[in-house]
């Protein structure tokens, strides 16, 4: 059995007090072992598969992500499979989903499978599937989406090189049939000390001309955004902050440890809409983002992250939500300092 437990508050709210979860549970779930290969877990619990664009469990939020349901894990050499059976309940009314690891899935129902398979040394192979189910309350409508993909990694030595792709089918939340599609090529070379990755993600957008019935929006689900779109989180909700014309986003990281306690890196993003965003215009360029960091860790158990990042945006990226001003570059910038340690108790002797 594990239980993890969070406490959230919102302070300095004025007028009545808001409604936000407290404390409540982030996981709840008892897990038991039928044989060596073969175990299922029951209750509350994070999701984080693959590499979490699809499924993360978002450690890095306030109130993190978890699932309620079943799941059934297999294990042996070479292969792992994970079938997952989710389902949500109406929390809207005793917590605000902003502040609850749960309350903001809008699905009735969720079933997952994962799968990993390495043939041998060179070769990963993943697989995932997913589909849930919606209920439009407007039009007391059930409807389901279907994400089917996965990814081929292969490395030898100091490269390695993969290619992920999903694709996605359906009805969405405006029970628009669903024709849409994910990529994401990359290569990384290891250098003695430095490390680069080149790659990009490519997610499908509304045609032009595309039937109102239709959609080609790709939707991540689950996953998370910042990892591979920029710690200045211009785009993490899809199809809404690229107004459903899709998103190119080529990029490139370089990282280089110094020594065990420092490192530093940058990461660089282009950013481009699939398809203009104005029926008159062939612009689709969204702009440049740059993302630099620090890693300092003096001693084993404290860490310091320094991080500052820029976006330069061009003039018509005013058209999306996210943008507010393009007349100058958006600045961001913070400090963490993480101090971990353990407690250990013993039986004591006499």
């Amino acid at each position: 059995m594990l239980a993890a437990f969070q406490e959230i508050h919102l302070w300095a709210k004025s007028g009545t007090p808001s409604s936000v979860a407290n404390i409540g549970a982030y996981e709840l779930y008892v897990e038991s072992r039928l044989n060596d290969n073969l175990s299922f877990r029951i209750g509350r619990q994070g999701v984080s598969l693959d590499n979490g664009r699809i499924f993360s469990d978002a450690p890095w939020a306030q109130q993190g992500r978890s699932h309620e349901g079943l799941r059934m894990m297999y294990k042996n050499k070479g292969f792992s499979s994970d079938l997952f059976a989710l389902a949500a309940r109406d929390y809207s009314r005793h917590f605000d989903p902003r502040y609850s690891p749960v309350s903001s899935h809008q699905y009735e129902a969720l079933l997952i499978h994962h799968f990993k398979y390495r043939p041998n040394a060179l070769m990963t192979i993943t697989g995932l599937n997913s589909v849930d189910f919606f209920k439009n309350s407007s039009l007391s409508e059930r409807y389901a989406r279907f994400t089917t993909g996965g990814r081929i990694e292969l490395e030898k030595g100091d490269f390695y090189g993969t290619l992920n792709g999903y694709y996605q089918f359906g009805k969405n939340a405006q029970l628009k049939q669903i024709h849409a599609f994910y990529l994401q090529p990359e290569c990384r070379i290891t250098a003695g000390k430095s490390v680069l990755r080149l790659g990009a993600e490519i997610l499908s957008g509304d045609h032009p001309q595309i039937n109102n019935r239709l959609t080609g929006s790709f939707d991540v689900l689950y996953g998370v955004a910042w990892k591979f779109m920029g710690n200045m989180n211009l785009f993490t909700r899809f199809p809404e902050d690229v107004s459903g014309k899709g998103l190119i986003n080529p990029y490139l990281f370089a990282i280089h440890n110094f020594n065990p306690r420092l490192s530093v890196r940058s990461d660089i993003h282009l950013f481009f809409t699939q398809y203009p965003r104005l029926s008159q215009s062939s612009d689709n360029y969204l702009g440049f983002e740059n993302d630099l960091s620090a890693k300092y860790k003096p001693s084993k158990n404290l860490e310091i992250n320094y991080g500052f990042s820029y976006l330069i945006p061009p003039k018509r990226a005013g058209l999306l939500p996210k943008v507010r001003d393009v007349s100058k570059p958006a600045l961001w910038s913070y400090l963490m300092v993480s101090y971990r340690f353990e407690v250990k108790t013993g039986k004591s002797t006499s």
